[in-house]
């Protein structure tokens, strides 16, 4: 993976049709995504449950661009290795996850994968500015993690925060949550680079029909052009 600062929309197939994952990952690559965001949810740290390792290593082969990992667990450490078996290009953690963020993200990195930091809206970006060395990705929440379908929450300032602070690190700014080509340009605006959008890409389409997929993500990507 070569770091550039383009903006990138990678679709969450926690919006995909649970039985056909393999077909609905094709489509929205065939479709113009740029990464694939997994969400995956413990139950616990958060107030739903999705994939484990064996589901994510499932999907890795159909995906032809980058894996992104979303971890809404805690612990973290212990499953590390196993989502690194999976195939995962980008690992994310969330910082309130655990108190030894600094090992977690040294693991993350051990095991062969990109870092990545994720921050709830009621975080502040200052909880990370020690990490950024350490990190490859920072991942803003704009929503309460859980759940797919939320309305955003503006974190406007809190990504202008982190741009600040990265400066001219190799580290991309994340936005998960209520994405849509209304609010995409407020974050790409602050500097957020990659996109992280479940209905608003999936919304009118399906594996039979996945052209209004591709009408999604042109929308979106438009709405940040320029």
């Amino acid at each position: 993976m070569t770091f550039d600062r383009s903006v990138k929309i990678a679709p969450s197939i926690l919006s995909a049709d649970f039985a056909d994952f393999g077909r609905e990952i094709q489509a929205i690559e065939a479709q113009g995504a740029d990464w694939i965001h997994v969400d995956v949810m413990d139950g616990h740290f958060v107030p739903n449950l999705t994939f484990g390792p064996p589901a994510v290593k499932a999907f890795r082969k159909h995906v032809k661009t980058v894996m992104d990992v979303h971890l809404m667990i805690s612990p973290v450490d212990a499953y590390i290795d196993a989502y690194a078996d999976a195939g995962t290009d980008i690992l994310t953690a969330h910082v309130e996850a655990g108190p030894h963020s600094h090992r977690t993200m040294q693991a993350i990195r051990g095991a062969g994968m990109k870092s990545g930091i994720a921050l709830n809206p009621g975080t502040p970006a200052e909880a990370v500015e020690h990490l950024l060395d350490l990190t490859d990705l920072v991942c803003v929440m704009t929503v309460n993690p859980g759940f797919g379908g939320q309305k955003f929450i503006d974190m406007t300032a809190k990504v202008k925060k982190l741009r600040e602070m990265i400066g001219d690190r190799p580290v991309h700014i994340e936005i998960d949550g209520g994405v849509d080509p209304t609010t995409a340009p407020l974050v790409v605006a602050a500097g957020a680079d990659v996109l992280v959008a479940g209905s608003a890409v999936f919304r009118g389409g399906s594996v039979e029909n996945p052209a209004p997929y591709g009408e999604n993500i042109r929308a979106i990507k438009a709405s940040v052009a320029g």
